[in-house]
């Protein structure tokens, strides 16, 4: 089935647990980036940075990927994958809604039915490895259960339980494991221990010059 996306949202500050969300807000003001006016909040972002491609180029070096699942709406029904909300974290430090614009949005080329998982829906694990210096290091990992339920985010940013057809929506990350930092390549995944299966990407990050 091919999925048509002609809206995205970038869903940011979705931590059930208030002191790990309060940990990744205090992690981005770390890096000079102010606190979300509210959360969780809703960022709109071009649907046209989506893509499935295994490189994205960007300017300079100020930025990283995180590893977060997918919401596609289509066909009445509501569909997860995964997808890395690679951001520019220069332009973060001055409008988040710029930075999100900033950069592609690369996505995993497959998806599940939500109606598939969503009785399993905490035990799910999403992960992240990135390459810096030559190595390849855990970036990110834990389990949905530290975010909103998929529902409740549904509810919260669109007033029902799915999400309206062509619409994409990222649903939030983790804190990176040693701090945010940029990466010369990023892998992601999404696992599924009851079904015993995966959703895998990664793309290579190529750094254009920034010539003034």
């Amino acid at each position: 089935m091919t999925i048509r996306v002609e809206q995205a949202v970038v869903a940011g500050w979705t931590g059930r647990d208030p002191v790990a969300r309060d940990k990744h807000i205090a992690e981005l003001e770390a890096i000079g980036i102010a606190r979300p006016a509210s959360t969780p909040i809703f960022y709109r972002v071009s649907a046209r940075r989506l893509t499935t491609a295994a490189r994205i180029e960007v300017s300079g070096s100020n930025s990283s990927g995180e590893v977060e699942f997918v919401l596609f709406g289509a066909g009445g029904r509501t569909y997860v994958g995964t997808g890395s909300d690679h951001t520019d974290r220069k332009v973060e430090t001055y409008s988040v809604t710029v930075s999100k614009q900033m950069c592609d949005k690369p996505v995993a080329p497959l998806s599940w039915a939500l109606d598939e998982v969503v009785d399993h829906w905490d035990s799910m694990i999403l992960r992240a490895y990135a390459v810096i210096g030559g190595g390849r290091v855990l970036y990110q990992e834990g389990t949905l259960d530290a975010m909103l339920p998929v529902r409740e985010l549904l509810r919260r940013g669109f007033g029902c339980d799915r999400l309206p057809d062509g619409f994409a929506m990222f649903g939030g990350t983790f804190a990176a494991i040693g701090g945010i930092r940029s990466a010369s390549r990023f892998e992601f995944e999404l696992e599924d221990p009851v079904l015993k299966r995966s959703i895998r990407h990664g793309y290579d990050v190529i750094e254009l010059p920034v010539l003034g």
